[in-house]
């Protein structure tokens, strides 16, 4: 059962692998707006990439598993992993609603660089009801540069120092911190040419990945008994 002072953080993505930058944006909200859980959801079918996912959702999901061992709240989400078709957040949001959560106990976390594309989402402006939405600086998209892009829903947008709203609206927060200048693109390319990612996923992640192989990964630990 949820309380109505219980506050969910929600971060979606494809997490092809997952890297410090989440970890960081996610605790980043988590302080910010005193969230009471994190859970972080990975998609099955990501509509804003036009090629499918690099490792299976089971791999996907037991990196999750493995970034999150030991962080106080934290969760791993397989509710899109399981459902068939695109991984719409909102779908994902009225999953969320189905299973008793109210809108303003919901805060979907997202970098600056992907909001800045929020117009093209799917039930799009419909979607901004349906959580509050927690913007994150990132290396080279500042929340300024957010703003400029989406100057229609400046109404909306509100600072952690004002707090939530007691009306029960929904707004879009914005958070300023410092995040690593990681992607899973850059980690994919340094995993297939053998160059290091030590500091940029945690230290389980990353024997997992070269355990499995995975993104052309080897296992550096064969062949030195």
């Amino acid at each position: 059962m949820t309380t109505a002072a219980w506050r969910i953080g929600v971060i979606g993505g494809t997490f092809d692998p997952i890297h410090v930058g989440h970890l960081e944006a996610a605790e980043a909200a988590r302080h910010a707006l005193a969230l009471d859980e994190i859970r972080v959801i990975p998609a099955h079918d990501p509509p804003h990439r036009s090629v499918d996912p690099h490792a299976s959702g089971f791999h996907r999901f037991a990196l999750i598993s493995l970034a999150i061992a030991g962080l106080p709240g934290y969760r791993a989400c397989d509710m899109e992993l399981r459902r068939d078709g695109p991984s719409y957040t909102a779908l994902t949001l009225r999953d969320l609603h189905a299973h008793g959560w109210r809108p303003p106990q919901i805060f979907f976390i997202i970098g600056a660089d992907a909001f800045g594309d929020i117009a093209s989402w799917h039930d799009y402006p419909a979607i901004l009801d349906a959580a509050h939405f927690v913007v994150i600086a990132r290396p080279g998209t500042t929340l300024e540069m957010v703003q400029a892009r989406t100057p229609d829903l400046r109404p909306r947008v509100r600072y952690p120092r004002d707090g939530v709203p007691a009306d029960g609206r929904t707004s879009i927060f914005l958070v300023e911190a410092t995040t690593s200048a990681v992607s899973s693109t850059d980690l994919r390319a340094r995993l297939a040419s053998g160059a290091p990612i030590d500091g940029l996923v945690p230290p389980a992640v990353a024997q997992h990945i070269r355990a499995h192989h995975l993104y052309g990964a080897t296992d550096d630990r064969h062949g030195q008994d």
